[in-house]
């Protein structure tokens, strides 16, 4: 892969968030899932230790532990300093302030770090990417997708969202997508268009309103339905 250590803001979320945003229900905590994009997030590795089972895919998975840790360092008190400077643009729901965030992030990528190594031999952490997944057709009932389509709009096509959607649901009876604002904090306008392209393959969607919020108005999922 061709993913540079250094273009990857190497942020991840906890199971409860994860739990959150999807609107995640036992019923679903039954079946194998898939994440895409799941950076470090410690949703798998919680998961499994709660003898779950997961499978999560990201491109920065090719890189190794102490790489990912450093890439973190870099970054995270930019960003935090960033989010600090605007605090009207966010939901203090979840997270308290600022600080409270870099301690949740934090205590997300040492779960996830402490998993890594032993994730990776089992299978449950693989270096892939979207539009194109190493997966069966149908191997597996959800996937969920964080912070990665819709969010990036303005680097990713309306071409590279429906090819990835359309594969995501190649390989799993269902889809969900957190969230549906961008970077700019404004409704993708990729939305519909992508919704419209699905629908004419059999593709099922519908937006609903999910049980966590970051950014303001960011409190609503994509869920994908094969027909």
């Amino acid at each position: 892969m061709s993913l540079k250590l250094g273009e990857i803001v190497p942020f991840g979320r906890s199971r409860q968030e994860y739990e959150l945003m999807f609107n995640l229900s036992q019923e679903d905590y039954q079946q194998v899932i898939l994440g895409c994009g799941d950076g470090p997030a410690s949703f798998n590795a919680q998961m499994t230790q709660e003898g779950y089972s997961v499978i999560s895919i990201d491109p920065i998975y090719q890189f190794s532990k102490s790489e990912i840790q450093q890439r973190f360092d870099e970054v995270v008190d930019n960003i935090i300093a960033q989010v600090a400077a605007t605090p009207d643009n966010w939901s203090w729901s979840y997270h308290r302030d600022a600080e409270d965030l870099r301690q949740n992030r934090v205590k997300a990528l040492e779960i996830f770090l402490k998993d890594y190594e032993q994730g990776r031999k089992e299978g449950r952490y693989q270096a892939a990417a979207l539009p194109h997944l190493p997966f069966e057709s149908g191997q597996f009932k959800l996937a969920l997708c964080s912070h990665l389509l819709f969010l990036y709009s303005d680097l990713l096509s309306v071409e590279f969202h429906i090819e990835s959607l359309k594969e995501l649901c190649r390989v799993a009876q269902e889809v969900r997508i957190f969230p549906l604002l961008t970077l700019g904090r404004q409704v993708s306008s990729h939305i519909e268009p992508v919704r419209e392209a699905l629908a004419k393959m059999g593709i099922k969607s519908r937006i609903e309103m999910a049980n966590y919020e970051f950014q303001k108005g960011g409190n609503q999922m994509l869920r994908l339905f094969q027909e």
